[in-house]
Formats: structure tokens, C-alpha cells, sequence
């Protein structure tokens, strides 16, 4: 198994409703689930190669993500070179990676099958704390995140979720977001479950402090 590392940042879009029944163990809000994340990259490796400053998006399911059987298609950033290609890819699908022990690998292990990878410019804004961020990829994904206002006053609403022994992120800002995804999967999102988060992995799952 190759060791790898990455440490960045991530925005996700699903079509559960605020707070994402599946980070509770529940079946999603409609009984299936649509989703996707950008993510980049501030300092990271596989093996020797580098993968400071890429980024990457993954597209997922038709179907309740517990129950398998679905489709994946990754996205990644044309800057990099074929081994840098290579290496995210193998991040991103899970491989040279401990069983359960990363959301790339878990997502992963419930898809039958994964299209082509699309090599593209990701475009990508993002602020953790402020619950704001818009993701461009042209021709496959415009999605952009906000925070949640309270619907009575329109003050602005915080709220996290933290998971000590997860194994995507110690700790996500929750938002809103909207998302137009094209291409081999295709759907819609508006004002559903946004996600912003700092993530830190390797080979056998989160890196705590």
C-alpha cells in the first residue's frame, strides 16, 4: 500500500435537507441521494508525487448510498501531471486505502461502477467560516454555497456538526448550497444541505492532532 496524505479543504452539496440525515446514520431525507464535492488541496502526497495546490470533485449515486449498486465520476484538475493524475485517482477511489477508514474509500465500496475521469479547470472559492463557496467546472458542475439565515429575524444561523471518530472531517460548517451537475450524472440541487470543511487524511483515515 502506498502512503498517502492530503490537507485542504472541502465544499459538498446533497439533496438531503439542512443537516444530512446520512451523518446520522438515517436514510436520506427522500430515500435516495445526489451528491457531490470539491475539494483542494494545500499540502499533500502519494508516495513521492506531490499534490500541492490540485483539486478535485466527485459526483455520486442514484440510490440510498447504504445500499450500493450506484455510479461515480471524479474530476480532476488539469493542471496536474499524469502522475499526479494518477496518484488522486487512486485517493479518490478509494485504493491504497484502509477499509472504512476514509470517505473516499466508503463512498467508493458503494459504487458498481465509475465513468470515465473528466480532466478539466476546477474553478473554486471557498470560506470554511464564512459557509460561503461556488465551484465551476465547465460543462459539468456550477454549484455555490451560503449560509442559513433564520427565517423570522434573517440574522445569521451556525451550526456544525462534529464527529471525533468520522472519517470525513473532525468538524464541518453546515449551509445551504445549490448545484447544476451535466454529463454522465445529472441532476439538480436547490437550497439543500451544504457542507464546508477542512479535512486532513491518509492511507488509515483522519490525522488528528
Amino acid at each position: 500500500m502506498t502512503e498517502w496524505e492530503i490537507k485542504g479543504r472541502k465544499f459538498g452539496n446533497c439533496n438531503c435537507n439542512y443537516g444530512c440525515r446520512c451523518q446520522f446514520n438515517v436514510p436520506p431525507t427522500h430515500g435516495h441521494c445526489h451528491g457531490l464535492a470539491v475539494f483542494d488541496i494545500e499540502r499533500g502526497h502519494h508516495g513521492t508525487t506531490r499534490l500541492d495546490g490540485l483539486r478535485s470533485c466527485g459526483i455520486f449515486w442514484p440510490r440510498p448510498i447504504h445500499e450500493g449498486k450506484g455510479e461515480g465520476v471524479h474530476i480532476v484538475d488539469r493542471r496536474a501531471t499524469p502522475a499526479q493524475r494518477a496518484a488522486l485517482l487512486r485517493i479518490l477511489r478509494g485504493e491504497d486505502t484502509e477499509p472504512g477508514a476514509t470517505v473516499f474509500q466508503v463512498f467508493s465500496s458503494t459504487c458498481d461502477s465509475f465513468h470515465d475521469p473528466i480532466i478539466a479547470d476546477i474553478d473554486f472559492e471557498l470560506d470554511v467560516d464564512g459557509r460561503r463557496a461556488r465551484a465551476k467546472i465547465t460543462g459539468v458542475v456550477d454549484m455555490r454555497g451560503e449560509l442559513i439565515l433564520n427565517p423570522i429575524t434573517g440574522a445569521e444561523h451556525r451550526v456544525r456538526i462534529v464527529q471525533p471518530d468520522g472519517f470525513e472531517f473532525a468538524e464541518a460548517e453546515i449551509g445551504r448550497a445549490w448545484t447544476k451537475t451535466e454529463g454522465p450524472i445529472s441532476f439538480e440541487l436547490t437550497d439543500t444541505y451544504g457542507q464546508f470543511a477542512r479535512i486532513h487524511l491518509c492511507q488509515s483515515g483522519m490525522v488528528r492532532a
